[in-house]
């Protein structure tokens, strides 16, 4: 599947997270009818706690401090219409340009192998 990165303050960090943990389906706040306008709103659909996403700090990166990274992984369709959403809910956020992405890509890749190989350790 393809990923996007997305850049924001590094104040924008908490409504990042928001935005990618929640999913209103789980949300045990909402009655009935409320979920009823869920199902039939497409933006409100866009569930990013469904998807493979994750936030980083720019100092983590070795990129800039001030910012945070938003990573994405999911289908075309999804990142589309995602796209829309991040961009309306987060202000000032943007897409990463090109090498910045493959930085945060490259590295959230190899933290996952990493990961895969440690697993692999310790049940192989």
């Amino acid at each position: 599947m393809p990923a996007r990165v997305y850049v924001a303050d590094i104040s924008k960090e908490q409504e990042l997270k928001k935005l990618i943990s929640y999913d209103p389906y789980l949300d045990t706040n909402l009655k009935e009818e409320d979920l009823k306008k869920i199902r039939e709103d497409e933006m409100a659909n866009i569930i990013f706690a469904r998807q493979d996403c994750q936030i980083k700090q720019g100092i983590a990166l070795g990129l800039d401090e001030k910012k945070a990274y938003l990573y994405v992984n999911a289908n075309d369709e999804f990142l589309e219409k995602a796209d829309k959403k991040i961009k309306a809910q987060i202000e000032g956020i943007e897409r990463a340009d090109p090498e910045v992405e493959k930085k945060v890509i490259d590295s959230i890749v190899q933290e996952q192998q990493k990961a895969e190989g440690g697993f692999g350790f310790i049940f192989g």
